[in-house]
């Protein structure tokens, strides 16, 4: 079995908890404490591991970026419709996140680019079946 854990710096462990949990992640406490890091988990094989800035660099000789200025990485998701997408949307914006950038929407494909509090980049994406199983040229024939 595969899961996948991405590591997010913040700047305030207990707004970035109230925030992941207002749009639908579940805390983990088994993996969670007070000092230093948070265990979000998505589905049963993707989990967030929010770390506080001092705490992540523990991990690395390198610097930590600001995600408010820098962009590391960009974390998307799927949904099963253009509905949960925009849904995941207002969710974020209702809980103090912002937009990265506008939605956009390619037909075979529609997603949006938002942020956390700490400017972390988070992306839902829905993609038409069609597309997704047998590719864009099957998708654009259909």
């Amino acid at each position: 079995m595969t899961q996948i854990f991405v590591n997010l710096p913040t700047t305030d462990l207990e707004r970035a908890k109230t925030f992941y949990q207002s749009i639908g992640a579940e805390v983990v406490p088994e993996f969670t404490d007070d000092n230093a890091s948070s265990c979000i988990r998505w589905t049963d094989d993707i989990f967030f591991m929010i770390l506080t800035r001092d705490y992540l660099a523990t991990f690395t000789d390198k610097p930590i970026a600001d995600p408010h200025t820098t962009a590391q990485a960009l974390t998307a998701l799927s949904r099963e419709s253009r509905d949960e997408v925009d849904a995941m949307r207002a969710s974020i914006l209702d809980a103090g996140g912002g937009e990265n950038k506008e939605p956009q929407d390619l037909g075979f494909m529609y997603g949006i680019s938002m942020t956390d509090p700490d400017g972390n980049i988070l992306e839902f994406m829905w993609m038409d079946p069609t597309a997704a199983e047998q590719g864009l040229e099957a998708f654009a024939e259909g």
